[in-house]
């Protein structure tokens, strides 16, 4: 595993800089550009099979990221499905154009494709099918619109963070659940994860509404949410959540050691994505493993067979997740 002091030389920033940006220290006065800088060579150093070949550019590929920068800033998990696609695609000597939702942009005719990272509305995947055809969403399942997919299996995901739960004889399990909008503002998400997890709990008869709490994915609303859970709920605060990203997660176990409460003694937390910033963080946080970078890869690849073979069946590849046990959560209760 990286250390902070390799991030900071590679960022060119100081050591405590780097611990203060993973740990989403709101104090800090540090612009974005150099929080993007820290928070791409953290992902970078995670990522080990990239190695550069020089070679005759093959085209040009539009990455276009349903976030803004700012927002991806805030949850890393397509930060680092992005930076998959952008080194397959530079591995295989493609150029690249970012557009992020809040840039303007007209495609033009020496893009050969697209790859469309994150949720998309139905006018927006039509405008996106309208510039070309050769195109592959990335978490994101299209299959239905016959559009090449890329996703991960929710349904595992979830009940393996579940199942370990019970199996450590949580009685009492939290929801920090996520809320998004589809970036033209049209309809809210239905979050797969937030489906599956009141389906599991109803199936074992322990569902209680009053331990699900909604808001954004980013650290500050993870924050807030934790801190309505421990207001209202005081003794009866469960002993294990599942928290729908690590960023929220962060803003969780911020939330729950300004209130005194141990973790894991008193609650385990697990996130979800195994951002790199999971990994330094106290206590270092248990999560699902995404393997973002692969997705990203992958993304490339049914998106580059599309082209090259002419193929007119879409494909969808659904990849696994692992759960990792960290500090947060405690074992063999």
């Amino acid at each position: 595993m990286a250390t902070i002091k390799d991030i900071a030389e590679q960022a060119g920033v100081s050591s405590a800089t780097v611990s203060r940006v993973l740990n989403y220290d709101n104090t800090l006065s540090v612009g974005d550009e150099t929080k993007k800088r820290i928070f791409e060579v953290a992902e970078a150093l995670d990522y080990t099979k990239y190695q550069k070949k020089k070679a005759k550019k093959q085209g040009k590929l539009a990455i276009v990221q349903w976030y803004t920068e700012k927002e991806e800033l805030d949850d890393l998990y397509y930060l680092s499905i992005r930076l998959g696609v952008e080194k397959r695609a530079e591995e295989m000597n493609y150029d690249i154009i970012r557009i992020f939702q809040n840039n303007d942009f007209e495609m033009n005719s020496d893009i050969e494709g697209i790859i469309a990272i994150g949720k998309f509305s139905d006018s927006q995947v039509n405008e996106l099918t309208s510039w070309t055809e050769n195109i592959c969403f990335v978490d994101f399942d299209q299959l239905h619109r016959k559009l090449d997919s890329v996703v991960i299996d929710f349904e595992q995901a979830v009940t393996s963070v579940l199942d370990y739960f019970f199996k450590n004889g949580h009685q009492t399990i939290g929801l920090i659940a996520g809320q998004e909008n589809f970036g033209d503002k049209s309809k809210p998400i239905i979050d797969k994860r937030t489906t599956i997890f009141e389906n599991y709990m109803n199936q074992v008869g322990i569902y209680q509404e009053k331990y699900v709490f909604t808001g954004a994915f980013n650290v500050t609303a993870g924050q807030e949410l934790m801190k309505k859970a421990i207001e209202t709920l005081k003794d009866d605060l469960p002993d294990a959540f599942f928290v729908s990203n690590d960023s929220m997660a962060i803003g969780c176990l911020r939330a729950l050691q300004e209130a005194g409460i141990s973790v894991p003694e008193r609650v385990s937390i697990i996130g979800f994505n195994d951002i790199s910033v999971a990994k330094y963080i106290y206590p270092t946080l248990s999560t699902v493993k995404v393997y973002t970078e692969l997705m990203g890869e992958t993304g490339f690849d049914l998106w580059l067979d599309k082209v090259t073979s002419e193929r007119t069946v879409a494909k969808k590849i659904t990849l696994s997740t692992d759960l990792v046990l960290r500090e947060s959560t405690k074992l063999n209760l």
